[in-house]
């Protein structure tokens, strides 16, 4: 089946066209947002990453004064934020809802830049975004309504999957499991491969087969309808090699507590960037 369109409801202005805001622009035209439609505020636009017809622009204070866009796409680094807000102020108006993709900056912080009347809707994607198969979670504020949660939830699905949350203080976790996790699941297969050496294969080998199980097993996690524990028990026989190794893992010095501390540390320094 076809994946659903996205319809706007009016001119898209996306600042910041980096990794994630090329993944998300390429992701809203092939779901049919028109390019004449979207506007790109980004001083140094990767060399063949703005499609043609979108409409580039150096800095937000190029962007025409007239334009009343229905969505303000926030892509830059978080360090970047303060600048762009104020400069964002004009567009906080009825009908124009402000995504923001930005670690670290609650809705307060935009709500004390953009005004308390600014729609606003706070979105964690991951990497994956890239490749179609990223993880969004989106948390909004009091003043966007249904049809604005609506659009922001259309942008982040056309680069993978969606979910919401009520409580804001969330994000922290989700920005510690998901956001970060696939340099974890990268660390994994640097692992994996290292391990691979110490048991004699030859690096490269070690290094292909360590990522294309990986690639492999997540493929095979997504297109299944069992939970990922029913798909271990699956691999593992009774007596055999892969038992010994999860002694190892599932032993209670083993992955998941280790697992567990980074997670809580990432939480802890996101609540940190958040104060």
């Amino acid at each position: 089946m076809a994946a659903p369109g996205i319809t706007t409801g009016g001119p898209l202005l996306l600042v910041g066209c980096g990794k994630m805001g090329g993944a998300l622009l390429t992701g809203w035209l092939a779901r049919g947002v028109a390019a004449a439609a979207v506007t790109v505020a980004e001083p140094h636009p990767a060399p063949g990453s703005v499609p043609d017809g979108v409409t580039v622009v150096p800095g937000l204070d190029n962007v025409p004064g007239d334009m009343a866009p229905a969505v303000v796409v926030l892509a830059v680094k978080p360090q970047q934020m303060d600048a762009v807000v104020a400069l964002c102020r004009p567009f906080a108006r009825p009908g124009t809802v402000f995504l923001s993709i930005a670690a670290g900056k609650d809705i307060a912080y935009y709500t004390r830049g953009l005004g308390a009347v600014a729609a606003i809707v706070r979105a964690m994607p991951n990497t994956p975004a890239a490749v179609g198969r990223g993880m969004s979670v989106l948390c909004a504020n009091a003043a966007a309504d249904a049809a604005q949660r609506q659009v922001c939830e259309a942008l982040l699905a056309a680069v993978g999957e969606v979910a919401w949350i009520e409580d804001e203080s969330l994000l922290d976790a989700v920005t510690a499991v998901s956001g970060g996790g696939p340099a974890y699941v990268f660390l994994l297969i640097e692992c994996l491969a290292e391990a691979g050496v110490e048991a004699g294969l030859p690096a490269d080998l070690a290094m292909r087969l360590a990522r294309t199980t990986v690639a492999g097993a997540g493929e095979l996690v997504y297109r299944a309808s069992e939970p990922a524990s029913r798909l271990r028990e699956n691999v593992t026989s009774p007596g055999g090699t892969t038992l010994e190794a999860l002694k190892i893992l599932m032993a209670a010095d083993g992955l998941q507590p280790l697992l567990t501390r980074a997670i809580a540390a990432a939480t802890r320094r996101g609540r940190d960037l958040a104060s």
